[in-house]
């Protein structure tokens, strides 16, 4: 375990910080290259069909037009394990945005204006785009995402609940939602002969080598990835998307380099989604608010091009201890663009119905909400019957409570007011899983005294140099600023993808094993140093990812205060307070900006992200940030963000957790708790818009 007192857990700057801030750090579209040229898509108008013609001559008479990529003349691929990068391979069209011709042109306004100029026909083809509890095609999936089953079932959920005394019986819904990375899906290409080089904003640049290699037929050495500074994913970049594709696919035709920048209005329909997901929830409870049965059924969309089931029933299996639970997942394949992951998937809209669903409880047995979620504290996880490595859950609601003054609240809804505002306070937990995949890394110790440690990992904005560095520092037992840390190249030994709230344990296990390896050869050493110097290397492969008799989660509180104005039905959150248990924390600084960052994105989720899918085009009308409102600096409130270090021997050398997840995964919940209590108004479809509000307000009077 790391030791105290030492570089590990301190608040330390970003290494990259002055790149950042100078303008010296390059992303994707902005490496300079010789003779590079420019691609705009021409996304689908139909939501199924298929294209019968496209006529390019009016954008190929443009001047400074390369070329136009068709389904009929586009270089052929080999079949992709992901069918979403399956571009321009044949007529179909499976949903709006589809890509079905891609021009390529020396600037980016010619090829901008000449794809407006691309004519397509199709044969239009009916389209099922609407998503309904009762839908006839709907179908059980044996497994969600990340390989959970689809149903877990323990006891007599059903008769449990119709036998209750004191029960609530539920619907929650929550919208599409989207990504919007500050830095859309962009990839620039370039081949030499027969070797592909690709800079790309990716997550996982291991993977993104792997899948180019597979799709051209190539061997890998004759792919290069080079991802060294990402601007944001949430889990959109976690796998490739078709800019990567499309980029090297204009590169390959025109014999020069490519840059493809996904114009956001078409980011929606092209690089996934949080899918809609509808909830229904019946959580019974004895007098002394002891869960007898919890149920928690989801219905959410998939895409005819490849099943995602967003997991949201699967934390009900980790939170609360009941003899009778059923969590089950229904999906319906739609002919709507395909679903992904974003931040928290899974946890996120099924952690807002859970705890909603448990304050409603919690005002049914008039019991406060910090204490039954208290009184329900599982001895081991619920879903599986396995220990877990650690759980701080009750720490962090006491110590979030004591923090944000939980006692001298009013329990009575609009018991305060401040002229038209009514105020309210609300509680909810959370949860993420705390994985770790194989990664492999090396350290290298020069006779200059300074060490350099290399792998793929990918930093998306979280810090991972700097945390990184940090690792290799304590295990070395040296400053940090002898430390240099190099990523995103996938020359680099492979690692795993920035997702999951996985990557600094993965990367960081390899990082601290080779490092710890280097200490032991150089203390042995004798002598100076040769020029090369001495170096160590690691795979973690069969340890990180080996069977644990454990489950590993990380958990935390949420705490909000609300203003509701009683004439227009706006909400407006005036205080979060988030308390997490998630391991060692190995930098201060930037864990707190990805615990505060992530709490920002759950206000966002609670108050003003949504989209919408049109039941007539099937497109995304919300598709740029004008019309698809992320949180600005005048909605967010003063954001605290705590913890509990947490000692468990069952993760990885430095004993972390990952955190990029956990701090959205409550907030939302805790800011419709509070809604709630400010005006007695219990409102069950995200996001708490003041058409939703103010009906209610109005009604109650």
């Amino acid at each position: 375990m790391p030791r105290t007192g030492t570089v590990l857990g301190a608040p330390a700057e970003r290494l990259e910080g002055r790149q950042k801030v100078t303008g010296a750090a390059r992303y994707a579209a902005e490496h300079p290259l010789s003779g590079r040229a420019h691609a705009w898509p021409v996304p689908a108008a139909v939501a199924r069909g298929r294209v019968t013609a496209v006529d390019t001559s009016a954008a190929r008479a443009e001047p400074g037009v390369l070329a136009v990529l068709t389904p009929g003349d586009a270089p052929r691929l080999a079949e992709p394990e992901d069918a979403t990068l399956a571009v321009l391979q044949d007529p179909n069209v499976p949903h709006r945005g589809w890509c079905v011709a891609l021009v390529v042109a020396e600037t980016l306004e010619t090829a901008r204006a000449a794809a407006r100029l691309v004519r397509v026909d199709y044969d239009a083809e009916p389209a099922d785009l609407t998503l309904t509890m009762d839908h006839p095609e709907s179908y059980e999936p044996e497994e969600a995402n990340a390989g959970q089953p689809g149903r877990v079932e323990h006891g007599d959920p059903e008769g449990a609940f119709a036998a209750a005394g004191t029960g609530v019986d539920v619907v929650y819904r929550v919208p599409p939602l989207h990504n919007h990375p500050m830095e859309p899906h962009t990839t620039t290409a370039r081949w030499d002969d027969d070797r592909l080089t690709v800079y790309t904003s990716t997550q996982g640049g291991t993977t993104a080598r792997s899948v180019l290699a597979q799709l051209f037929e190539l061997p890998e050495d004759r792919v290069t990835v080079v991802s060294e500074h990402v601007g944001g994913g949430f889990g959109s970049k976690g796998t490739p998307r078709p800019d990567l594709v499309l980029a090297a696919m204009a590169a390959l035709r025109t014999a020069r380099p490519v840059t493809l920048a996904y114009p956001r209005r078409y980011l929606p329909t092209v690089v996934g989604h949080r899918a809609p997901t509808l909830h229904r929830l019946r959580l019974a409870a004895d007098p002394d608010g002891r869960l007898t049965a919890l149920l928690h059924e989801v219905t959410t969309h998939t895409s005819r091009v490849r099943e995602f089931v967003e997991q949201a029933a699967v934390p009900a299996r980790v939170m609360y201890a009941t003899p009778n639970l059923l969590t089950v997942h229904r999906a319906v394949a739609l002919d709507v663009p395909s679903p992904s992951w974003m931040r928290a998937p899974g946890e996120s809209p099924g952690m807002y119905a859970l705890e909603s669903a448990m304050d409603e409880l919690a005002g049914a047995l008039d019991m406060d909400p910090v204490q039954l979620r208290i009184r329900n504290e599982p001895e081991h996880e619920p879903g599986t019957g396995r220990p877990f490595s650690s759980r701080h859950l009750v720490q962090c609601l006491r110590e979030g409570a004591r923090r944000f003054g939980w006692d001298e609240r009013d329990p009575r809804p609009r018991a305060r007011r401040e002229g038209p505002w009514l105020l309210g306070t609300g509680v909810a937990a959370a949860t993420y899983p705390a994985s770790a995949g194989p990664a492999t890394a090396t350290a290298r110790a020069l006779p200059d005294g300074t060490f350099t440690v290399r792998t793929n990992a990918t930093d998306i904005g979280t810090g991972a140099r700097t945390v990184l560095a940090q690792v290799a520092a304590d295990a070395l037992g040296t400053a940090l600023e002898r430390v240099r840390v190099e990523i995103g190249h996938s020359d680099l030994p492979p690692a795993p993808l920035a997702g999951g709230s996985m990557g600094t344990a993965s990367w960081g296990w390899a990082v601290h094993d080779a490092c710890a390896d280097l200490a032991a050869r150089l203390a042995a050493h004798t002598g100076s140093l040769p020029a090369e110097g001495i170096e160590a290397r690691a795979d973690t492969t069969g340890r990180a990812d080996a069977e644990v008799p454990y489950a590993r989660h990380a958990f935390g509180a949420h705490f909000a205060e609300v203003a509701v104005d009683t004439v227009t039905g706006e909400a407006r959150v005036r205080r979060l307070l988030g308390v997490f248990a998630a391991g060692h924390i190995l930098n201060a600084r930037t864990a707190r900006s990805q615990f505060t960052g992530a709490m920002i994105m759950g206000l966002g989720m609670a108050l003003t992200e949504h989209s919408t899918l049109d039941s007539a085009f099937g497109d995304f009308p919300e598709s740029d940030l004008a019309s698809y409102h992320v949180p600005a600096n005048a909605d967010v409130p003063a954001v605290e963000a705590h913890w509990i270090d947490e000692d468990d021997t069952h993760l990885n050398p430095m004993g972390s957790k990952g955190i990029g997840e956990i701090g959205i995964v409550g907030t939302a919940a805790a800011i419709g708790n509070a809604v709630h209590h400010a005006t007695g108004v219990r409102c069950r479809e995200l996001p708490l818009t003041p058409d939703r509000i103010l009906p209610g307000l109005l009604s109650a009077g």
